[in-house]
């Protein structure tokens, strides 16, 4: 990765400038479409909307990016934050709606692309049916990576004292947190019809599946380059994990900007701008070492994690905005980073006191 950057606001950089490409784009598209001002205002607004929407659900990935990315070597880093990037702006917002048109419809993918264009009412409410398994695997898969950060004997530093030592504890029994989360696939497949308890059921458990699959590969693959060099640890496996993460983080803000609008081209410009926003975050916390600096961070974001997870599991049978998903995320994180202040804070005051 480059020297760091002087300024925070020069992380920004290519985010705020694809911010104004995708919403002249938006504008275009607006005007394109309708044909009139008002029209295009509103495109305008619904794309600077779904950007807002995708960063406020997607602090808590930038930092749980930053963790990984922390360990990996700079060659790593760096193909994830162009390539990786690319795939999760590109893939995720636009590659992975229509894959799921194309599934759930049985068409081609090129009649998925006419069918987005025109006919998006159709177009949203086959996305809308796919909803269930979409949120079953995707919290399944994000309920495994937060509770592996806090089912860790090795972990010391607790931010909520009593609960994460108790936790921490547990760590020692092999499986806990796969036993909890199948527990949990039950007790959600039980609320549901018996038909869409199926299908709950079959989607949490690939999930599942696919967690427990990129940690093994990740730790294979991770391995093998660790025999040929030590300094290559971080590798290819932790480039897929990052990868299925970023995808797992994605499903919920696809799927809710369907709420907004039902064209697929502006929501891939709105959740695109806020991809990047996401990068350059993710870039920043690395770069400044903010992880390290505020030590309660990563545990607001895997809470986050936890409760995100959760929520997709109960919009399996409610619907819940996407607005409290993510000020609740953003509010746990605002609440770590001050906790991390306050003890920063005491332990320069304790420091202070042992001098005099």
């Amino acid at each position: 990765m480059s020297a760091p950057t002087s300024s925070t606001l020069g992380y920004f950089r290519w985010a705020f400038i694809v911010t104004f490409v995708g919403l002249v784009l938006g504008g275009v598209l607006g005007w394109q479409s309708t044909g009139t001002v008002s029209g295009t205002l509103t495109v305008f607004f619904i794309c600077a909307v779904l950007a807002v929407l995708e960063i406020s659900l997607s602090f808590d990935n930038a930092i749980v990016n930053a963790n990984k990315l922390k360990d990996m070597t700079p060659v790593w880093q760096q193909r994830f934050l162009t390539w990786g990037i690319l795939i999760a702006v590109f893939g995720m917002r636009i590659v992975f709606p229509l894959l799921i048109v194309v599934i759930a419809a049985g068409i081609g993918p090129i009649d998925a692309i006419v069918l987005a264009a025109s006919r998006p009412e159709e177009y949203s409410r086959i996305m809308h049916e796919a909803h269930l398994p979409i949120a079953a695997f995707g919290g399944t898969f994000l309920m495994m990576v937060g509770l592996t950060f806090f089912f860790n004997h090795e972990k010391d530093v607790h931010w909520v004292e009593f609960l994460e030592s108790r936790i921490a504890r547990f760590a020692t029994i092999k499986g806990v947190e796969i036993a909890f989360v199948l527990l949990l696939i039950m007790l959600f497949s039980q609320l549901l019809p018996e038909a869409d308890a199926s299908t709950f059921v079959h989607a949490a458990v690939y999930g599942l599946l696919t967690f427990l699959l990129v940690e093994v590969l990740g730790g294979v693959l991770d391995a093998s380059q660790k025999t040929m060099s030590e300094a290559a640890k971080g590798g290819l496996g932790a480039f897929i994990y990052l990868e299925v993460l970023d995808a797992s983080f994605s499903f919920d803000g696809v799927i809710g900007a369907f709420a907004l609008t039902q064209n697929l081209f502006i929501i891939a410009i709105g959740l695109g701008i806020g991809a990047m926003y996401v990068r350059s975050m993710t870039i920043m916390l690395v770069e400044k070492g903010t992880l390290a600096e505020y030590r309660y961070l990563e545990h607001g974001a895997f809470y986050a994690i936890l409760i995100l997870s959760v929520i997709m599991y109960v919009q399996t049978l409610y619907h819940i905005p996407e607005v409290i998903t993510g000020l609740g995320g953003a509010g746990l994180i605002g609440l770590s980073l001050w906790s991390s202040i306050r003890y920063n804070r005491r332990e320069q005051e304790h420091g202070a006191e042992a001098l005099t």
